[in-house]
Formats: C-alpha cells, sequence, structure tokens
C-alpha cells in the first residue's frame, strides 16, 4: 500500500521552490502541509458516490506518465492544477489556502496559492499510477482496478501511513477538518498534528 512518504519523494522540492523562488526549506515546509490537505480533500470528496464518479473521471484523464521516472516542474500543467484544487476544494479553497498560508514556514497565502495547481496534477498523477499498478496510465483505471471503494482504500491508506501515532490535531488539523467535511476531520487533523508539529500558530 503506498504511503504519504511515497507520494512525497515524487514532489521534486528543488525544482518548485525555484519556481515558486523561494528558499528549498519554505518549499519542502509548504509542500508538507499541502499534500496531506490535497489527499483529505480527495478523499472527502471519494467518500461522496457522486464525488467519487468525479475523482475517477478525473484520474482517468491524469496520465501516470508524470510521475513515471521523475517529475519535471515544467511538465506540470497549472491551468489543470487550478481546476483540480477548485474541485476538489470548492466554496472553501481561500480558507484552505489561509489555513495553510497560516502555518509557519509554508510562506504564506500567495506561495500556498501558487503551489497547489502545481502539487495536484502530480497527486492525482501518482493514484492514477498506483490504481493501474503502475502500468500504463490512467486511461485503464476506471475500467479495471478503481471502483469506488479501491480509490476510497487507497486514500485512506495515504492519510493513515502518516496519521499512525500523531497526537491533537491543533488549529489548523480543525479547521481543514470544519473545511472539507465531518468525513476527513478527524484523520485529517491529527495526521496534520503530527507532520506539522509545533509549526502551527
Amino acid at each position: 500500500m503506498a504511503t504519504l512518504d511515497d507520494l512525497l519523494s515524487q514532489i521534486p522540492v528543488a525544482q518548485i521552490a525555484e519556481r515558486l523562488g523561494v528558499d528549498q526549506q519554505t518549499a519542502e515546509t509548504a509542500v508538507r502541509a499541502a499534500l496531506p490537505t490535497l489527499v483529505g480533500g480527495l478523499d472527502a470528496n471519494a467518500k461522496d458516490p457522486a464525488g467519487a464518479a468525479s475523482l475517477l473521471s478525473a484520474l482517468d484523464n491524469h496520465s501516470s506518465d508524470l510521475v513515471d521516472g521523475g517529475v519535471n516542474v515544467a511538465d506540470v500543467d497549472t491551468e489543470d492544477g487550478s481546476k483540480i484544487v477548485a474541485n476538489v476544494f470548492g466554496d472553501n479553497k481561500d480558507q484552505v489556502i489561509s489555513t495553510l498560508g497560516g502555518v509557519n514556514g509554508t510562506g504564506g497565502n500567495e506561495l500556498v496559492a501558487k503551489l497547489l495547481p502545481i502539487l495536484a496534477p502530480i497527486v492525482l498523477s501518482f493514484i492514477a499510477k498506483q490504481l493501474t499498478g503502475g502500468g500504463q496510465g490512467a486511461t485503464t483505471a476506471t475500467a479495471s482496478a478503481p471502483s469506488q471503494g479501491g480509490l476510497g482504500d487507497l486514500l485512506g491508506g495515504l492519510l493513515g501511513s502518516a496519521a499512525g501515532g500523531s497526537g491533537g490535531a491543533g488549529a489548523l488539523g480543525d479547521v481543514l477538518g470544519s473545511v472539507l467535511g465531518g468525513n476527513a476531520g478527524g484523520g485529517l487533523g491529527g495526521l496534520l498534528g503530527g507532520l506539522l508539529g509545533g509549526g502551527k500558530r
């Protein structure tokens, strides 16, 4: 079962730092905060049948080639990424950006707003690859592996891999829990609390 660390290993932090004009530590902190938030948002969507169907359709359009052989940020379609972020978080997108931007070390709202559209296509490509066994890209995904349950299991596994043993949710987890709905709140809050530690304010 894939873990959040596996996903994190696919993120070219140095390229993202250069693209955003920040130091690598800031980029890494922002990525570590944003990744579980994106996965949590996808997980919350996948718990609803209509949301799961929409997500599976999106995966069908995102080739896993993006994460094969290492991601090049120049290949990431940020316009598409912006649409993904808007679909995942809906009317709560600005609140998510504000919450993540308020975490110490993430570089603020403007940086997070630029980061999420870079990360979103990479995350979908990674998920598509997992659902197809790392094979032919996402177009075979809806025909073979991913039922709604398979998708939910994968997303839940990604969240659970980092949530184990973490402490309280903290303010960030509480806000994101309410943003993403009750389905994602507890696990996501605990995960973020564990990943971000004392970095919340």
